[in-house]
């Protein structure tokens, strides 16, 4: 077993103690939890983690698929009514994204730079709340800082994904949806077939460039079977287990001892820029809920500055409106792709 091979195996072991622990401890999400904590820690006390990014391909694939088998004809009904609520949530994430940007730009943790371009573009992609990898491919294209846009959003995914979940299940927010999925028996040769659909979806997004294919691509064919009525099987509980896991090491070796002595002061803006948001966006959530008739927490979810599938993960793992969520969470990503680099050039 060559050295690459044995340090994803020793992450993965690593990850599924962790899982087990937070299991035996009943913290929320322990399968996703435990790996991001675990990895994290052990990647910036300096040990040879290391993720493998197919095992976060299949991750986001099966989770997609589990998400999308919630909506059945009754539930995109009623998503499809939320449209205005979903509009606003996108609005509001492009300018909290671009308030966010703002306040990092006035930082004393960017008084190196003195290009003034360097420094709007570098402050403004960390700020604008997207995919970490897409965000800091259109700083690198506008000539920000690249190092400081990627350490801004490892930080943001890492705050949020433990604070949200953690404050619900203490608070009690959980255990409030009505929706369950379509097919809830696993059914081994319709999970092949479901699985095979689902693949060759995230397949065709990937190989036309689109934005998270193995997330978009496996939720839209997963959708689309189950609001036209076919109930192939459920997906097993393990699966679904196995891909939190991969999801949570993905994040968890981003981190490192480099990462953290790199730019203090920036990391600390935005963890507190970041605190911020999330109250930001619970206050915005509450008056939604109010006007939408729905529950504060899964609008809490679907608003919050996370990633969709660690955003979706909770609300699944916590009962939280699964749907709603999901797309909230998908129309914000490709909003927020599409139009966050034309808005830079015009605002610059």
């Amino acid at each position: 077993m060559n050295s690459l091979a044995t340090r994803v195996v020793l992450t993965l072991l690593l990850a599924w103690a962790a899982a087990l622990a937070c299991t035996w401890l009943h913290t929320p999400i322990p399968w996703m939890i435990g790996p991001l904590v675990a990895t994290s820690l052990a990647s910036i006390l300096g040990l040879p983690t290391r993720s493998f990014a197919p095992f976060r391909n299949a991750g986001q694939w099966v989770i997609a698929t589990v998400l999308g088998l919630y909506f059945t004809p009754q539930v995109v009904a009623l998503v499809a009514s939320l449209w205005w609520a979903i509009t606003l949530g996108v609005i509001w994430a492009l300018g909290l994204g671009w308030a966010f940007g703002k306040w990092l730009d006035r930082s004393t943790a960017l008084a190196t730079i003195t290009d003034a371009h360097v420094r709007r573009a570098t402050s403004y992609f960390a700020g604008s709340i997207g995919g970490a990898s897409e965000m800091t491919l259109l700083a690198e294209r506008e000539g920000g800082r690249t190092d400081l846009v990627a350490a801004s959003h490892s930080l943001r995914l890492l705050v949020v994904t433990l604070l949200i979940p953690f404050a619900f299940t203490f608070g009690g927010l959980h255990g409030l949806d009505p929706t369950v999925p379509g097919p809830r028996v696993v059914e081994w040769l319709g999970l092949v077939l479901l699985m095979t659909l689902t693949g060759a979806g995230a397949w065709l997004m990937q190989r036309t460039d689109r934005a998270n294919p193995w997330f978009i691509g496996a939720w839209l064919v997963s959708m689309g079977l189950t609001m036209s009525g076919l109930e192939l099987s459920a997906v097993p509980q393990w699966m679904s287990n196995g891909a939190q896991l991969v999801i949570g090491v993905s994040l968890g070796v981003r981190f490192s001892a480099e990462f953290v002595h790199t730019a203090p002061r920036w990391l600390g803006r935005v963890a507190v820029g970041t605190v911020a948001m999330i109250v930001l966006s619970a206050l915005f959530a509450a008056a939604l809920a109010w006007a939408a008739g729905l529950s504060w927490a899964t609008l809490i979810l679907g608003t919050s500055p996370g990633g969709i599938a660690e955003m979706a993960i909770t609300a699944k793992v916590l009962q939280l409106g699964v749907p709603v969520v999901t797309a909230f969470q998908v129309v914000r990503l490709v909003t927020v792709l599409l139009l966050v680099g034309p808005l830079f050039r015009w605002l610059r």
